[in-house]
């Protein structure tokens, strides 16, 4: 039979005030709110069993979590570091490099008082726009050892625009020229197609143009025809020429 197990008194007011203000929290994490459900629902006399019933989780679980609360406080109520590799940058680092390439960079110029434009670091290798090897350089002058892939995937994870957005304008002056090489002399142009002289009905042909007749003398109306005359033999029966010859003299 399990021993009977209930989460320790608290230590002062603080102590019960954030543990109950966590436990009511919609805002903080939440495997924290649940946690800090367990203790609080334990002050108020539950046992494990209900706890877990309540919680939707095992009894084992809660048992555990009021364990380490009575061996850590507070701090019991988090998760301990697994076993993997440890975070290259602390939380406190990630804040910095995201602030920092949300700022001003220091090389580029800003308008003063007087209307001159000049930057607030004068030196050549100030950059006057962030990109991520300035980054680095930025972060290492700060302490923070990281590389470059590293600030990319932070910011592209932050939603961070580190690079300046390039726009274009048009002068007014009417001595403004453009600076650009024109268009190559030798370019040949292009050849435009001439319109097609075709006719528009499509369905019409053409009539055949007519040929002239030879000289010579007429013939005669009751002369017999040409030995090249074609004429149409049809067979017995049918009702049409089948086939094409000469007629015999």
């Amino acid at each position: 039979m399990p021993k009977l197990l209930q989460a320790r008194p608290p230590l002062d007011a603080t102590e019960e005030r954030q543990v109950r203000k966590l436990a009511g929290s919609r805002h903080a994490p939440g495997d924290w709110i649940r946690r800090a459900r367990m203790i609080a629902r334990s002050w108020d006399g539950l046992r494990t069993g209900a706890i877990a019933a309540e919680q939707g989780c095992h009894a084992d679980t809660v048992r555990e979590r009021l364990t380490r609360f009575n061996a850590e406080g507070l701090d019991g109520l988090g998760d301990r570091p697994g076993a993997g590799r440890r975070p290259r940058l602390t939380e406190p680092e990630r804040s910095t490099l995201v602030a920092l390439a949300r700022s001003i960079p220091p090389g580029r110029p800003l308008q003063r008082p007087d209307g001159t434009l000049a930057p607030d670091d004068a030196r050549p290798e100030a950059p006057a726009q962030w990109t991520l090897d300035s980054l680095v350089a930025a972060a290492t002058e700060r302490g923070i050892v990281i590389g470059r892939s590293q600030v990319r995937r932070i910011l592209l994870k932050e939603r961070v625009r580190w690079r300046r957005t390039r726009s274009w304008i048009t002068s007014t002056d009417p001595d403004f020229a453009p600076k650009g090489r024109g268009s190559s002399a030798s370019t040949p142009p292009r050849r435009r197609t001439p319109p097609c002289s075709a006719p528009t009905s499509w369905g019409r042909s053409a009539p055949a143009p007519s040929r002239p007749r030879p000289a010579g003398p007429a013939m005669a109306i009751g002369s017999k025809p040409h030995s090249n005359t074609a004429v149409a033999r049809t067979r017995p029966g049918s009702t049409g020429p089948c086939e094409y010859g000469t007629a015999r003299p």
